[in-house]
């Protein structure tokens, strides 16, 4: 599993001209889930990034995660982070999970981080979406398990 982090101030997801979910100030998740994914991975991987220190302290220092500013966390399916791009010119999906396995993680971890955290907003499993963001600083980390 590959969580693509990025600190925003603000982001949202949109489907046909809908926005169907946004958050202020907090952290945009892209969630790839690959075959070997597991209900045990996807609360390792939540749990480290509710808890990793990407916000400035008082002192302008990494140390505060987003579960201590209080922000917010959209968690967007991102089925291109499980493409391998090591050869050729075109990614190969075959370390991605099937849809069936990504939808019933997907689900999983948008169910568990909901109750962990209380600002959650999602995208649309497979939905062809757009997303906004303004990412402060840039930001941008990627967790994997």
């Amino acid at each position: 599993m590959k969580a693509l982090i990025q600190r925003v101030s603000s982001a949202q997801v949109t489907v046909d001209g809908d926005v169907v979910g946004e958050i202020n100030q907090g952290l945009l998740v892209l969630l790839g889930i690959e075959r070997d994914d597991n209900p045990g991975r996807a609360e390792k991987l939540l749990d480290k990034l509710l808890q990793y220190r990407v916000f400035s302290d008082d002192e302008g220092k990494m140390n505060l995660s987003v579960q201590d500013i209080s922000g917010g966390v959209l968690l967007v399916s991102q089925f291109t982070l499980a493409a391998d791009a090591n050869k050729g010119l075109r990614p190969s999906f075959s370390s991605a999970a099937s849809p069936e396995l990504a939808r019933e993680l997907y689900d999983y971890s948008v169910s568990y981080i909901r109750q962990k955290h209380g600002d959650v907003a999602t995208g649309i499993f497979a939905a062809d979406m757009q997303v906004q963001l303004i990412n402060d600083g840039p930001v941008t980390f990627l967790l994997t398990t």
